[in-house]
């Protein structure tokens, strides 16, 4: 099912984001917070497929939008990881979360308040990294030599688009400066758990129900059980 929901923005306004989700007034309640950029369409239709078997399980999920991404009407050269953080705070609040799933880039949103899981975390400067030198061959490939030194002096200064994104110099410096998230009070799920290759590696969106079985699982018994396991 689709939804949508108010999310806050600076200044006391909202603005109304997209949300899938599967949403049966349980007890317990998973927000999915999603890998960033690209990440988020090659992994869209794998999430939704866990948590379809996690509703399977009386467990009801929360796939939302960030703002500035997929049908969002904000900009997301005005966006920033601390403005992204307050939106994941409001969506535990909104969908009344009792626990997270944050997977890849996701995992630098996440507050101390909440339990839950880190899906195959990446620091930030990772992400620039990989998007850098995708321009690059990009702009090779097209007969113009850029450098990865040269396009982060850019994006300081002003921002940058990379890969189709338009990232705001706020926004590039917080993800130059983020580490891996290794929060206290979540437990990291590697890839090695959920077996096969991971699928934001690969060159299209793609789905493995064999993977999908495994992370719900994971988290239902987590849920279900004594708290989050591996």
């Amino acid at each position: 099912m689709f939804a949508v929901w108010p999310c806050p923005l600076p200044g006391g306004e909202t603005a109304e984001e997209n949300v899938r989700l599967f949403d049966a007034g349980r007890a317990q309640r998973l927000l999915v917070i999603p890998p960033l950029f690209d990440e988020h369409n090659k992994l869209r239709h794998q999430l939704v497929e866990v948590m379809r078997r996690l509703d399977m399980s009386d467990i009801d999920s929360f796939l939302f939008d960030l703002p500035g991404c997929n049908e969002s009407t904000l900009l997301l050269s005005k966006q920033s990881l601390a403005s992204w953080r307050n939106a994941v705070e409001a969506a535990i609040s909104h969908f009344r979360a009792t626990h997270v799933l944050a997977v890849r880039g996701g995992g630098l949103l996440v507050p101390d308040t909440i339990s839950g899981w880190l899906y195959g975390p990446v620091a930030g400067k990772q992400l620039l990294r990989s998007m850098l030198r995708a321009r690059v061959i990009s702009s090779r490939e097209a007969g113009t030599e850029e450098s990865a030194e040269t396009l982060s002096e850019i994006a300081r200064s002003g921002g940058i688009t990379l890969a189709g994104w338009t990232i705001g110099q706020d926004m590039f410096a917080e993800l130059e400066a983020s580490e891996k998230p290794v929060p206290e009070n979540l437990v990291i799920i590697e890839q090695s758990s959920v077996g096969g290759s991971p699928l934001w590696l690969r060159a299209e969106p793609d789905y493995d129900a064999a993977q999908a079985d495994a992370l719900a699982a994971l988290i239902a018994d987590g849920i279900l059980g004594t708290g989050p396991s591996e």
